[in-house]
């Protein structure tokens, strides 16, 4: 027991450092910092470049110091100006979607200077075989360095945002930064301090965890992202609860590795991070925020006619079926693995698009899927496919059991620890899923076979449009309008009665269904998977990017869908081909995800808006004589501005939430009504 204790507190200061750097961004900044565990990462390979014989072999002393104090503090400062500041203001997906995206890139970024293939890094222990006895423990004195650095630094913390002007102002600029500003305090430099200050932290525990294991970019980025539960323990605020959190998930894991012989297969070391984050995320209540406190979601993707739907789905089957024609053998392959991706991506439009539920599992989902089509669908049995179904939108419903009290930030984080932990304990329990070898045969129906890859190419093609059209039917109907309600405004939806539950079970549920599709389409075109095809971050095709790609193309498109799958799967492809844009293709899913501080909407929604315009440039060059009368008004006078729905009533918060959800509700467009200039 001692020994479980003394070591538990040395892992425990590993997450108390993480954790903290966690809280300093967000309670200064408002916005998760999901690449925390990558800049960690990176800090430990920049580390590692600085002082390894093997590398540039400086001093020590020096590569500590321009790791810590010159580098970590520089990308803090370099990631809040280029991509933080702008995010203030953005709606909620983006900034999740913006640090994800992040993260990808840093991990992608490392694997590109620091292939694992080529490097063998590697960092020794500070004081190499220098141990003290502590309570019949063998200690290292790397680990005793580990536990001070915990110390110094959370008291350092306390001192500096409670005990100084620049801490008080730091917590003052998240709540209000316009206030802060007209009290002295500048927002933009107390936003750079506070990323400084927090990569900084995360470069220290970057540097102290790497001698454990291995540098490996999706190990030690994962190990850091196990401190995200112990800053959930603090509400992302409370650096003492924080460090309370850390403790518990330290002494957790110590004590599961000892005596994993008696545990469930379900309780191990690897999974204790994801449960406690899942079960925190429960028990500990989110913060509040008023009805209109959050940023509003980007603007709506319009509603495509039933005209052009059906002409969409045509032209994807008919490419379906000539490009096995026209296209190589791998190029072929990429093509399949992406209409099967773009089906799981797919899940995450009524979800997220349409009624706001973040989700960073469907890939998890589809890994179900493809689960229960190994285990029972050998012979490609349709039948089967309808069991898969009803597997996914039971389990579906069941994570959104606990997720009904949870939304933004907190229901991103409970869905990933659910993928975490599909991974890492579910997956596992397949036979041949570890060793990525569990079979799956293509779907026969009746006596029309889908063994050829054309035939099923056009299989996934026709899946794809018909689930499209369920979908757009779904967003044109009844069901639909509540699901914009809801996203709008939950607290109006219930005050008007709305079932909000119900709702929430039926779009998980069907996500959930629709990923499974997915993921046995998916399974069939590959004929066998394993767990490293429906990881979140490491593998072949990981989670992540694939919900970067989604948001990017239009999460509330189903074409953004399509782009999505294609992207993920046809860009290694293009790497390929054409060496020198290799690296390049590499970084697109998290250079993607990092440009939709750009452009919030998605590709297809400024696609659909460059056409638009397009077509009123034409309309404008039939009409010459009114256009020119009408810029000459719009010299003369200020142009009229839209206006909210909370806007239209100067006061009575409850009236103006009824006109949101009516807005949702009825299909109305009162968000932008105009007002003329003089009555303003």
């Amino acid at each position: 027991m001692t020994d479980i204790l003394v070591l538990g507190l040395v892992s425990a200061a590993i997450y108390a450092v993480a954790a903290s750097g966690l809280v300093v961004t967000y309670t200064t900044s408002g916005i998760f910092n999901f690449a925390h565990g990558a800049v960690a990462m990176v800090s430990a390979f920049v580390y590692w470049q600085l002082s390894s014989p093997d590398a540039w072999g400086l001093p020590v002393p020096l590569a500590l110091v321009l790791t810590l104090l010159v580098f970590a503090p520089g990308l803090g400062w370099l990631i809040d100006v280029v991509l933080m500041r702008r995010l203030h203001d953005a709606a909620p997906i983006t900034r999740l979607v913006v640090p994800i995206g992040l993260l990808v890139a840093l991990i992608q970024g490392a694997t590109v200077i620091w292939p694992p293939d080529t490097v063998q890094a590697s960092l020794p222990y500070f004081f190499e075989g220098s141990t003290v006895e502590v309570a019949g423990v063998v200690i290292r004195y790397h680990q005793l360095i580990v536990f001070a650095t915990a110390i110094v630094v959370a008291v350092a913390l306390r001192l500096l945002l409670y005990r100084s002007r620049t801490g008080t102002a730091m917590r003052a600029v998240v709540d209000n930064r316009g206030l802060a500003a007209l009290n002295g305090a500048s927002p933009d430099r107390i936003s750079s301090l506070s990323w400084a200050l927090g990569c900084t932290l995360a470069g220290i525990a970057g540097v102290l965890i790497a001698p454990i294991l291995a540098l490996d970019q999706n190990q030690l980025t994962l190990l850091v992202i196990n401190a995200y539960a112990a800053a959930m323990v603090g509400r992302l605020r409370s650096l003492p609860l924080t460090a309370l959190g850390a403790l518990i998930l330290g002494i957790a894991r110590e004590a599961v590795n000892s005596y994993q012989d008696d545990l469930p297969s379900w309780i191990s070391v690897d999974t204790v991070p994801a449960l406690m984050l899942f079960a925190v995320l429960i028990l500990v209540p989110q913060d509040k925020a008023s009805v209109f406190g959050e940023p509003k979601d980007p603007a709506r993707v319009p509603d495509p006619s039933w005209r052009t739907v059906l002409l969409s789905s045509a032209a994807l089957v008919a490419a379906a079926a000539v490009l096995p024609e026209l296209i190589s053998a791998k190029a072929l392959t990429s093509v399949g693995y992406g209409l099967a991706l773009g089906i799981v991506a797919l899940s995450l439009i009524p979800l997220t698009g349409y009624a706001g539920q973040i989700s960073l599992a469907p890939l998890a989902f589809a890994g179900i899927g493809a689960g229960v089509m190994a285990t029972w669908g050998s012979d490609g049995n349709p039948a089967v496919l309808l069991l898969v179904v009803a597997v996914c939108a039971v389990v579906g419903a069941l994570v959104s059991l606990p997720a009904l009290r949870l939304k933004g930030l907190y229901l991103a984080l409970l869905t990933f620890a659910f993928a975490l932990f599909c991974e890492k304990a579910i997956f596992p329990e397949i036979d041949g899923f570890t060793q990525g070898v569990a079979p799956i045969d293509r779907l026969h129906l009746g006596g029309i076979s889908f063994e050829g890859d054309r035939a099923n190419l056009i299989l996934m093609a026709v899946t794809f449009s018909l689930l499209g059209m369920v979908v757009t039917a779904l967003r044109k109907g009844p069901m639909g309008r509540r699901l914009q309600a809801m996203k709008d405004s939950p607290a109006a939806c219930a005050t008007l009665g709305l079932d909000l539950t119900f709702l929430k079970v039926q779009v998980f549920a069907l996500s959930a269904a629709i990923a499974g599709i997915g993921g046995v389409l998916y399974g069939g075109w590959r004929g066998q998977v394993g767990t490293e095809q429906f990881a979140l971050l490491q593998g072949a095709l990981p989670g992540l990017p694939l919900v970067l790609l989604t948001v990017v193309g239009g999460i509330a498109a189903v074409a953004g869908a399509l782009f999505g799958g294609v992207v993920l799967a046809v860009s290694p492809l293009i790497g390929e081909y054409y060496p020198a844009l290799q690296d390049l293709m590499t970084l697109l899913p998290g250079l993607a995800g990092i440009g939709l501080a750009n452009n919030p909407n998605g590709a297809i929604a400024q696609t659909v808006e460059g056409l638009k315009k397009a077509r009123r440039r034409a309309e404008v060059g039939s009409h010459a004589p009114a256009t020119t009368f009408q810029r000459a008004m719009d010299l003369l006078l200020p142009a009229p501005r839209p206006l909210s729905p909370e806007q239209l009533v100067t006061s009575g918060a409850t009236t103006a939430t009824d006109l949101a959800v009516l807005d949702g509700e009825l299909g109305l467009d009162w968000g932008r009504c105009r007002v003329d200039p003089r009555d303003a």
